[in-house]
C-alpha cells in the first residue's frame, strides 16, 4: 500500500515537471517567430533525441528493448510525432490559446484510452474531477472557434493523439520497458520522420532564433523524460488531471516575458483547476 501511494506522489509530482517543461518548450516556439511547423517539430526532437541517446549509452542495457514491446513502441512514437505536428499547425494557424486548449484535452483522451487499451477502470469520483479541471481549462482559454475550423479540428486531433500516446508509455512501463528508451525511440522516430519536410522547404534562421530552437529541445527533453516518467509510475486515471497545472505555468510565463495579464475568468479558472487536483489527490488519499 505505502509503496503504491510513493509510486502514485512520485508520478503526480513527475508530471508537474513535464507541465512546467513543456510550458517552457511552447515559450521557446512561439519567440522563435515564423518558421514552418516541420523545422520547429525537428528541433524539438532531434535534441530530446540527442538526450536520450547519451543517458542509454552510460546504461549496461543500452538499447536492449523488453520483448514484445517493438509494436508499442511504434504506437507511442507513431501517436506521438502526429501530436506534435497537430498542435504546432494549431499554434501556428490560430490563437495560441485556443491550441494550447485543444492540446489540453490529451489527459481526457488519456483516461479515456487506458479503458479500452489498459483496461484500467476509473471512478466516478476520479471521471468528474478530470471533467471539473476540464471545464476549469475552457474559463481560462475561451475558446472561440468563430473562423479556422481545419486547424481547430487538427488542434483536437493533436490532443487525441497526444493522449493515446501517453497511454501506450504507460504500456510500456506497466511492461518494464525503460523510460530513455522509450523517449529515445520516439523522438528518433519523430525526428526522421520530419526530415524530409524539412528538407524540401527549409527556412534559414537567425542566430536567435536558431537559440530559442535548442531552448525548446532541450525543455521537451525534459518534459519528455518526466512525462514518461509520470505515465510509467501511476496509472492515467490518477495523474492526468494534474497535467492541467501547465496553464498555470503559462499564465505566469506569459506575463513575464509576453506582457500577457490574465483575466477574471482565468483566475476563475485557475482555481477550478487548483480545486480539482487538489479535491482528487485528497480522493487518492483517502481510497490509499
Amino acid at each position: 500500500m505505502f509503496k503504491n501511494r510513493s509510486l502514485k506522489f512520485q508520478g503526480i509530482c513527475c508530471i508537474l515537471m513535464a507541465a512546467f517543461f513543456f510550458c517552457l518548450m511552447s515559450l521557446f516556439v512561439r519567440l522563435s517567430g515564423d518558421l514552418p511547423v516541420m523545422e520547429k517539430a525537428f528541433f524539438r526532437n532531434a535534441i530530446a533525441a540527442l538526450v536520450a541517446l547519451v543517458m542509454l549509452l552510460r546504461t549496461e542495457e543500452k538499447f536492449r528493448m523488453g520483448k514484445g514491446n517493438l509494436p508499442y513502441l511504434l504506437l507511442r512514437s507513431g501517436f506521438g510525432t502526429a501530436g506534435i505536428v497537430a498542435n504546432f499547425y494549431a499554434i501556428d494557424h490560430m490563437a495560441i490559446s485556443d491550441a494550447n486548449m485543444l492540446n489540453k484535452l490529451s489527459p481526457f483522451f488519456a483516461i479515456i484510452m487506458s479503458y479500452f487499451i489498459l483496461k484500467e477502470k476509473a471512478s466516478k469520483k476520479e471521471w468528474l474531477a478530470v471533467v471539473v479541471a476540464f471545464a476549469g481549462a475552457l474559463l481560462v482559454i475561451k475558446p472561440s472557434f468563430t473562423a479556422g475550423a481545419i486547424p481547430a479540428f487538427v488542434g483536437v486531433f493533436g490532443g487525441f493523439a497526444a493522449g493515446v500516446a501517453y497511454t501506450f508509455v504507460r504500456k510500456l512501463g506497466k511492461r518494464g520497458e525503460r523510460g530513455p528508451l522509450i523517449v529515445f525511440f520516439f523522438s528518433t522516430f519523430s525526428t526522421l520522420f520530419v526530415l524530409p519536410f524539412v528538407i524540401a522547404d527549409f527556412q534559414p534562421m537567425t542566430g536567435k532564433q536558431l537559440m530559442l530552437l535548442l531552448a525548446a529541445g532541450i525543455a521537451a527533453a525534459g518534459g519528455q523524460l518526466s512525462i514518461t516518467a509520470a505515465y510509467s509510475k501511476a496509472p492515467a486515471k490518477e495523474i492526468s488531471v494534474f497535467d492541467y497545472s501547465q496553464i498555470l505555468f503559462a499564465a505566469i510565463l506569459g506575463f513575464l516575458f509576453l506582457g500577457e495579464l490574465p483575466d477574471i475568468w482565468s483566475f476563475l479558472g485557475y482555481i477550478v483547476i487548483i480545486g480539482a487536483a487538489v479535491w482528487r489527490m485528497q480522493a487518492m488519499k483517502e481510497k490509499c
